[in-house]
């Protein structure tokens, strides 16, 4: 398996191309794809050293412990976009994110694909995580979510909901990639105010294990600090 960098990287530093698998997918998230979703919030502008970390598929029992404990040791703020089936199975995990100052995010309660979804079904599935997630922000799974569903969002989670994407994907989540690409993505794409992706999952706990600590270390020592985006 190879993988290579999109040509004219310096030009273009967005893509990650997996060799035949045909599977191609944003790292960096391009400008002109912002301004067609520009309703949704890719990045936060801003002038100060300021990342906005995001872990999506939570809680779960080890990774997500692991990264609170990271966090703490860097007085460092992030927003957890949590599947409503894993906080019904794990509620002290969901209650210590609260107590230690972060903020949540709904993602649906059985981390549906938008796209793949009909729509009634989808948001009776949103409203169904909202029971138990009490937030205005939304994040699609997959970044996947049609018009009609973002447009009625408000409906099912009673509020009226900021769509948070993102600026950075760490690609964790992704198999065929190593822990230390893993970890170049954010490094070398993260600027003031992204939004950065990673995952608590057991997919993705082995790049995670390896990244996070390394992330917060290298950025810190360049002075940023790490916001939820609740602190926005």
């Amino acid at each position: 398996m190879k993988i290579e960098k999109e040509k004219n990287q310096t030009k273009n530093p967005w893509f990650i191309k997996v060799i035949g698998l045909g599977k191609t997918y944003f790292v960096k998230t391009p400008w002109w794809l912002r301004k067609i979703y520009s309703s949704y919030i890719w990045k936060i502008k801003t002038d100060k050293r300021v990342l906005y970390l995001s872990f999506d598929d939570g809680p779960h029992p080890i990774a997500t412990p692991f990264i609170l404990d990271e966090l703490k040791k860097y007085n460092a703020e992030a927003t957890f976009f949590c599947v409503g089936e894993n906080v019904v199975s794990h509620p002290d995990i969901y209650k210590r994110i609260l107590q230690e100052g972060h903020a949540v995010g709904n993602h649906t309660y059985d981390h549906l694909n938008g796209w793949k979804t009909k729509n009634e079904i989808y948001l009776q599935n949103v409203a169904k995580a909202a029971k138990y997630i009490d937030t205005d922000l939304f994040r699609p799974c997959y970044g996947r979510i049609t018009k009609y569903q973002a447009k009625n969002l408000n409906n099912a989670m009673k509020k009226q909901p900021k769509v948070i994407m993102w600026d950075v994907l760490s690609a964790d989540f992704d198999k065929r990639i190593t822990k230390e690409r893993s970890l170049q993505f954010v490094i070398l794409r993260s600027l003031p105010g992204s939004i950065v992706v990673f995952h608590d999952s057991e997919k993705a706990f082995e790049k995670l294990l390896y990244a996070l600590p390394k992330v917060l270390h290298h950025f810190s020592e360049k002075g940023f600090k790490f916001l939820s985006l609740e602190a926005n």
